[in-house]
Protein backbone atom coordinates (compact mmCIF):
# COMPACT_ATOMS: atom_id res chain seq x y z
CA UNK A 1 0.00 0.00 0.00
CA UNK A 2 1.86 3.67 -1.16
CA UNK A 3 2.01 5.55 1.94
CA UNK A 4 -0.05 8.86 1.50
CA UNK A 5 0.64 12.06 3.25
CA UNK A 6 0.48 13.69 5.11
CA UNK A 7 0.66 11.24 7.65
CA UNK A 8 -2.09 10.87 10.80
CA UNK A 9 0.52 10.75 14.10
CA UNK A 10 -0.05 6.93 15.32
CA UNK A 11 -2.72 5.92 17.05
CA UNK A 12 -2.31 2.08 17.43
CA UNK A 13 0.21 3.19 20.74
CA UNK A 14 -0.10 2.73 24.02
CA UNK A 15 1.67 6.08 24.88
CA UNK A 16 1.59 9.67 23.55
CA UNK A 17 4.27 12.28 23.12
CA UNK A 18 5.57 13.83 26.73
CA UNK A 19 6.68 16.81 26.33
CA UNK A 20 6.12 19.46 23.39
CA UNK A 21 7.88 23.10 22.66
CA UNK A 22 6.30 25.32 20.13
CA UNK A 23 8.62 28.09 18.55
CA UNK A 24 7.21 31.17 17.13
CA UNK A 25 9.72 32.39 13.76
CA UNK A 26 9.69 35.32 13.04
CA UNK A 27 11.65 37.39 10.04
CA UNK A 28 12.28 40.95 11.21
CA UNK A 29 15.25 43.11 10.03
CA UNK A 30 16.53 45.59 11.64
CA UNK A 31 19.06 48.05 11.13
CA UNK A 32 20.76 50.58 13.65
CA UNK A 33 22.26 54.33 12.91
CA UNK A 34 25.96 54.37 13.73
CA UNK A 35 25.69 58.16 14.36
CA UNK A 36 22.14 58.18 16.68
CA UNK A 37 21.23 54.36 17.19
CA UNK A 38 17.90 55.11 15.90
CA UNK A 39 16.85 52.15 14.70
CA UNK A 40 14.96 51.29 11.48
CA UNK A 41 12.45 48.28 11.95
CA UNK A 42 11.50 46.01 8.61
CA UNK A 43 8.63 43.35 8.87
CA UNK A 44 8.40 40.79 6.52
CA UNK A 45 5.97 38.33 5.90
CA UNK A 46 7.62 35.41 6.54
CA UNK A 47 6.13 33.86 9.86
CA UNK A 48 6.24 30.23 10.79
CA UNK A 49 5.80 27.50 13.81
CA UNK A 50 8.33 24.57 14.65
CA UNK A 51 8.22 22.35 17.48
CA UNK A 52 10.70 20.22 19.45
CA UNK A 53 8.82 17.12 20.56
CA UNK A 54 9.81 13.58 23.07
CA UNK A 55 8.01 10.62 23.64
CA UNK A 56 8.08 8.75 27.13
CA UNK A 57 10.39 5.72 27.60
CA UNK A 58 8.39 3.18 24.82
CA UNK A 59 8.09 -0.29 24.98
CA UNK A 60 9.42 -2.41 22.20
CA UNK A 61 6.33 -2.60 20.85
CA UNK A 62 5.55 1.16 21.21
CA UNK A 63 9.15 1.77 19.75
CA UNK A 64 8.99 0.22 16.85
CA UNK A 65 5.41 1.84 15.72
CA UNK A 66 7.41 5.02 16.05
CA UNK A 67 10.45 3.81 14.34
CA UNK A 68 8.25 2.65 11.80
CA UNK A 69 6.55 6.00 11.26
CA UNK A 70 9.60 8.41 11.14
CA UNK A 71 10.93 6.79 8.76
CA UNK A 72 8.12 6.63 6.43
CA UNK A 73 8.49 10.18 6.68
CA UNK A 74 11.72 10.10 4.90
CA UNK A 75 13.59 12.87 6.64
CA UNK A 76 11.93 16.25 5.35
CA UNK A 77 10.35 14.73 2.25
CA UNK A 78 6.47 13.37 4.10
CA UNK A 79 3.96 15.44 5.81
CA UNK A 80 2.08 14.77 8.93
CA UNK A 81 -0.62 16.07 11.11
CA UNK A 82 -0.21 17.04 15.11
CA UNK A 83 -2.10 19.69 17.29
CA UNK A 84 -1.06 20.86 20.74
CA UNK A 85 -1.68 17.83 22.78
CA UNK A 86 -1.92 20.21 25.76
CA UNK A 87 -4.80 22.74 24.12
CA UNK A 88 -7.09 20.69 22.70
CA UNK A 89 -9.84 22.70 22.81
CA UNK A 90 -10.08 26.78 23.40
CA UNK A 91 -10.37 28.32 26.87
CA UNK A 92 -13.45 30.95 25.25
CA UNK A 93 -16.66 30.32 25.60
CA UNK A 94 -16.52 29.54 21.89
CA UNK A 95 -15.37 26.28 22.10
CA UNK A 96 -18.01 23.81 21.07
CA UNK A 97 -19.33 26.26 18.22
CA UNK A 98 -18.83 26.23 14.74
CA UNK A 99 -17.74 29.42 13.24
CA UNK A 100 -17.27 30.00 9.55
CA UNK A 101 -15.02 32.86 7.51
CA UNK A 102 -17.42 35.83 6.64
CA UNK A 103 -16.81 37.52 3.55
CA UNK A 104 -14.10 36.45 0.83
CA UNK A 105 -10.93 37.82 -0.10
CA UNK A 106 -9.37 37.98 3.38
CA UNK A 107 -5.28 38.01 3.75
CA UNK A 108 -2.95 38.96 6.84
CA UNK A 109 -3.42 38.45 10.36
CA UNK A 110 -7.40 39.68 11.29
CA UNK A 111 -10.22 37.50 10.43
CA UNK A 112 -13.86 38.58 10.22
CA UNK A 113 -16.02 34.87 10.90
CA UNK A 114 -19.70 34.67 12.37
CA UNK A 115 -21.78 31.85 13.17
CA UNK A 116 -21.13 32.70 17.01
CA UNK A 117 -23.66 32.42 19.72
CA UNK A 118 -23.66 36.21 20.71
CA UNK A 119 -21.70 37.00 23.33
CA UNK A 120 -19.32 34.56 22.79
CA UNK A 121 -15.71 34.74 23.36
CA UNK A 122 -12.09 34.01 22.52
CA UNK A 123 -9.27 34.17 24.60
CA UNK A 124 -5.56 35.12 24.09
CA UNK A 125 -3.94 31.83 23.18
CA UNK A 126 -6.95 30.10 21.81
CA UNK A 127 -5.89 27.90 18.58
CA UNK A 128 -8.33 27.46 15.59
CA UNK A 129 -7.56 25.76 12.40
CA UNK A 130 -8.25 26.52 9.10
CA UNK A 131 -8.23 23.97 6.07
CA UNK A 132 -8.21 20.46 5.87
CA UNK A 133 -5.43 17.55 5.02
CA UNK A 134 -2.54 19.20 3.57
CA UNK A 135 -4.10 22.43 3.91
CA UNK A 136 -4.42 22.42 7.59
CA UNK A 137 -3.01 25.12 9.61
CA UNK A 138 -2.46 26.35 13.04
CA UNK A 139 -3.67 29.88 14.59
CA UNK A 140 -2.96 30.97 17.54
CA UNK A 141 -5.43 34.31 19.13
CA UNK A 142 -3.02 37.17 20.38
CA UNK A 143 -6.05 39.33 21.51
CA UNK A 144 -9.58 38.80 23.01
CA UNK A 145 -12.60 39.11 21.55
CA UNK A 146 -16.10 38.99 21.77
CA UNK A 147 -18.94 38.44 19.29
CA UNK A 148 -21.54 41.01 18.61
CA UNK A 149 -25.13 40.12 18.48
CA UNK A 150 -25.21 38.71 15.40
CA UNK A 151 -22.32 35.94 16.52
CA UNK A 152 -20.04 38.08 14.57
CA UNK A 153 -16.32 38.53 15.17
CA UNK A 154 -13.06 40.02 14.25
CA UNK A 155 -9.64 37.63 15.15
CA UNK A 156 -6.78 39.31 15.93
CA UNK A 157 -4.02 36.09 15.30
CA UNK A 158 -0.46 35.05 14.70
CA UNK A 159 1.09 33.80 12.29
CA UNK A 160 -0.80 34.75 9.17
CA UNK A 161 -3.27 33.23 6.85
CA UNK A 162 -1.50 30.73 5.14
CA UNK A 163 -3.88 31.38 1.42
CA UNK A 164 -7.83 33.19 1.13
CA UNK A 165 -10.17 31.45 2.67
CA UNK A 166 -13.23 31.23 0.80
CA UNK A 167 -16.21 32.61 2.41
CA UNK A 168 -18.66 30.55 4.83
CA UNK A 169 -15.05 27.82 5.13
CA UNK A 170 -15.19 26.31 8.62
CA UNK A 171 -13.29 27.06 11.85
CA UNK A 172 -11.85 24.16 13.41
CA UNK A 173 -11.93 24.44 17.39
CA UNK A 174 -12.03 20.97 18.57
CA UNK A 175 -8.39 19.68 18.55
CA UNK A 176 -7.33 21.65 15.44
CA UNK A 177 -4.12 20.54 13.76
CA UNK A 178 -1.22 21.59 11.32
CA UNK A 179 0.33 19.99 8.98
CA UNK A 180 4.59 19.73 9.34
CA UNK A 181 7.33 18.18 8.17
CA UNK A 182 10.38 17.04 10.20
CA UNK A 183 13.41 19.73 10.47
CA UNK A 184 16.12 17.32 9.63
CA UNK A 185 16.63 14.52 7.60
CA UNK A 186 18.31 12.42 10.15
CA UNK A 187 16.23 10.29 12.35
CA UNK A 188 17.76 8.57 15.57
CA UNK A 189 16.18 6.53 18.53
CA UNK A 190 17.94 4.78 21.43
CA UNK A 191 17.44 1.38 22.87
CA UNK A 192 18.71 1.07 26.11
CA UNK A 193 19.44 -2.40 27.90
CA UNK A 194 16.03 -2.78 29.19
CA UNK A 195 15.02 -2.63 25.62
CA UNK A 196 13.43 0.43 26.33
CA UNK A 197 13.23 2.82 23.57
CA UNK A 198 13.51 6.51 23.35
CA UNK A 199 12.58 9.23 20.66
CA UNK A 200 12.91 12.89 20.08
CA UNK A 201 11.74 14.67 16.80
CA UNK A 202 11.60 18.42 15.55
CA UNK A 203 9.70 19.84 12.99
CA UNK A 204 8.45 23.18 11.08
CA UNK A 205 5.02 24.51 9.79
CA UNK A 206 4.63 23.10 6.14
CA UNK A 207 4.71 25.86 3.95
Amino acid sequence: MAISYPLDFPTNVTRTLNQISFRARNIVGISESSFSLEQEVQETMAEAIAFEASLPPLSKNDGEEYVGWLLSLTGTRGTFLLGDIANPQPRGTWAGQSPLVVGASQTGKILNIDGLAAGATGKVGDWFGLGTGATSHLHKLVLPFTANGSGQASLDFWPRLRGIPADNAPLVLSAPKCVWRLDSNDTMWTIDVAMTYGLKFSGMEAL
